[in-house]
């Protein structure tokens, strides 16, 4: 392999991706690690290093065959002087500059971004948003953050804040996310599902209602997203409404998307793709009752298209630029 190459850097609280790419977005190589953050940023960094350097020597390939790097990374962050600025996953990354890092190592350029817009840009280019001038991403994970296409280009608004529906209030009350009690975030994302199954399963007990999230919380433990998920599965009445409100709450805020941005499509990440019709149909009943009608009928809501890869992609799509 003689060609030049696109390095991307995929930094998350759990692991870190690094690809090489010379065509995005066919990936060529690739390694990933745990981040490790309890660590602090040192140790995920030197390892950024290795790996980078090992897959170009897998390749045999040098630093001058790097066209640019990319790291995706959540927020916030300053992605305009590349310091990664302490992300509620990354607690003990305090503002630390891995642009600058990265390219006093490889001597090419590197650019950084929000997770959510790397994953916007993605999904425009290579998955279920090709062909469209407007459009939401959303990535519906632990937490939730969003993405704006707007008339074809990435939108980051005057503080680089664009896109941050997770904290828009839905509910004076109820579950917490973005260090906001009834948000949307609160509500429709994996810390949300989290938060309203420790209710659900509680409201069950008293009720006498079986659940087979009831075991976990007997454990000890709590109830994550992937166990609500898993129960649905498996016909779990109480899971299957629990996803069925949180597709309604999604909804809601899809609404508000609808009918401040009048996007053409909204794609989603993380539930979406796993939970699918059991979370989008609820969503689309609500978006269709609550935003303007022709808004809602020019909009479709569908999955993301790239699954696993979204990381890799989106972090090649930051090396590649906007």
């Amino acid at each position: 392999m003689s060609e030049k190459v696109w390095v991307g850097v995929d930094v998350g609280g759990t692991k870190t991706a690094v690809v090489l790419s010379a065509r995005p977005p066919v990936v060529d190589a690739r390694a990933e690690f745990p981040t490790l953050p309890a660590k602090g940023p040192g140790q995920a960094l030197d390892n950024i290093k290795k790996t980078i350097h090992g897959l170009l020597a897998e390749q045999r390939l040098t630093d001058v065959s790097i066209q640019a790097l990319g790291v995706s990374c959540g927020g916030p962050l300053d992605r305009i002087a590349g310091v990664i600025q302490s992300p509620p996953n990354l607690s003990t990354w305090v503002d630390v500059p891995i642009k600058a890092i990265l390219e006093a190592e490889f001597h090419a350029s590197c650019h950084v971004e929000n997770d959510a817009n790397a994953g916007a840009v993605a999904e425009h280019r290579y998955g279920a948003g090709q062909g469209c001038q407007n459009m939401v991403f959303l990535t519906m994970g632990t937490g939730l953050g969003a993405g704006i296409i707007a008339d074809g280009r990435l939108y980051h608004g005057v503080s680089d804040l664009a896109g941050e529906i997770g904290h828009v209030r839905l509910t004076r009350a109820g579950p917490v996310g973005h260090n906001k009690a009834g948000s949307v975030e609160g509500w429709a994302s994996g810390g949300g599902v989290a938060q309203v199954a420790q209710r659900a399963v509680k409201a069950a007990r008293k009720k006498g209602t079986k659940t087979l999230l009831d075991a976990y919380l007997r454990k000890g433990k709590a109830n994550t997203a992937r166990d609500v998920a898993q129960a649905a599965e498996r016909g779990d009445v109480v899971a299957r409404r629990i996803i069925q409100s949180t597709g309604r709450r999604l909804g809601e805020a899809l609404a508000i998307l609808v009918d401040v941005l009048n996007p053409e499509r909204i794609v989603i990440g993380g539930l979406a793709m796993r939970l699918g019709e059991t979370l989008l149909a609820p969503a689309r009943l609500a978006m269709q009752r609550e935003a303007l009608q022709p808004a809602a009928k020019a909009c479709t809501v569908v999955p993301a298209a790239l699954g696993e890869q979204i990381g890799d992609i989106a972090a090649l799509c930051v090396a590649m630029g906007f």
